[in-house]
């Protein structure tokens, strides 16, 4: 065999060894302040490597500024709050997590249910701007978007993605209780091993402290309420056409990326999600 099909031969065998790419368009709903800037950092090597990225933002938005991002698009849709209205349910909370520290795990935990409380309240109300906005809807469906990314820390991204029926992924940190890690991502957290976000206790619990740690993760589960699933279960019902709940409709996401430094988090049993 000549060296010229002896190369020609080479050459077939190493294009099977490599996959062709392409670019996507990514559809995304934001999170403010420190979510945002977490956010911003996959977007951006979204954006360099070539993929079309549109963030979803209302007149609300604190953070969330389209001038300071020239290389991302924004489709922005009329809302019934104002800006001042969200940003003042975040400062509160930014507050009470920088001052919390001093207090007991109760009080941290009853505070920050009142502000969730409100803060539901007002996403629900942008949620339903959006979803309702037959217009926006449309031009959503008409852009033929690969995928949706969001932080669940605030819904709506799901159902936006189940209406457009395309890929869901989420960037989290953690959820009060890890509720949503637990109940929609089926994420094994076994109290004896994983101590309860600001619980203020260490992965090397003893018999007392596992037990204080299955009071706050009882708790947390059944009591604590980070939204008011009532009306969300209702509102994404009547935009599906049929009986679904937040929870449900979450547990239908694609991937789920977890934002830890495994250097500084404690040792537990993270499986694949």
């Amino acid at each position: 065999m000549s060296l010229k099909w002896l190369s020609l031969l080479l050459l077939l065998q190493l294009t099977c060894y490599f996959s062709s790419g392409r670019c996507g368009k990514v559809l995304v709903w934001p999170l403010e302040y420190s979510h945002w800037m977490n956010m911003k950092t996959i977007l951006d090597e979204l954006v360099t490597r070539g993929h079309e990225v549109t963030v979803l933002i209302s007149p609300a938005a604190v953070l969330v500024d389209p001038n300071k991002s020239p290389t991302i698009k924004f489709e922005m849709f009329p809302a019934s709050v104002s800006q001042e209205d969200y940003e003042n349910f975040f400062q509160q909370l930014l507050t009470e997590w920088i001052q919390g520290a001093k207090h007991s795990f109760w009080t941290k935990i009853t505070t920050a249910q009142n502000i969730f409380s409100g803060l539901s309240d007002v996403s629900l109300k942008i949620c339903k701007d959006a979803v309702l906005n037959k217009k926006l809807m449309t031009k959503l469906q008409e852009s033929r978007f690969d995928v949706i990314l969001a932080d669940p820390i605030l819904p709506c991204a799901e159902l936006v993605a189940e209406i457009l029926n395309i890929p869901l992924v989420y960037s989290l940190r953690f959820s009060p209780g890890y509720f949503f890690e637990k109940y929609s991502g089926k994420l094994p957290v076994p109290p004896s091993y994983v101590p309860v976000i600001m619980s203020e206790l260490s992965d090397h619990m003893t018999f007392m402290e596992r037990v204080k740690n299955m009071i706050y993760v009882v708790f947390l589960d059944f009591w604590f309420q980070i939204f008011n699933e009532k009306k969300w279960n209702q509102f994404y019902s009547e935009a599906l056409g049929r009986p679904t709940t937040l929870f449900e409709t979450m547990g239908k996401a694609d991937m789920w990326l977890i934002r830890n430094y495994w250097d500084f988090e404690f040792p537990r049993p993270l499986l694949p999600i």
